[in-house]
């Protein structure tokens, strides 16, 4: 705007970039004559995903506090359904 060029212009022209259009200099905007991509189209490279040699045993970690006393339970992730069971007991 402060070129004296209107922001949709602009937009316009960053817009035709983008998709590898040009447009032939000296040409009315509404004779503007497109010009096909020179860039070969992106191609598919599957990649092979690494997995791990051993799953990891992963730990739910639950810490307690209240004043002054503070209580950290470790419960294996394996038994997440028996952790659930035995903080729905605590919290009643």
């Amino acid at each position: 705007m402060a070129n004296g060029i209107n922001a949709n212009l602009v937009r316009r022209w960053v817009k035709e970039a983008e998709v590898g259009a040009e447009i032939e200099p000296g040409a009315a905007a509404s004779e503007a004559k497109r010009v096909a991509p020179t860039t070969p189209a992106p191609k598919f490279f599957p990649l092979p995903i690494p997995t791990p040699a051993s799953p990891v045993a992963a730990d739910i970690r639950i810490e307690l506090q209240r004043g002054a006393t503070s209580v950290t339970v470790t419960w294996p992730a394996s038994a997440a359904s028996e952790c659930a069971a035995w903080m729905r007991e605590l919290l009643r």
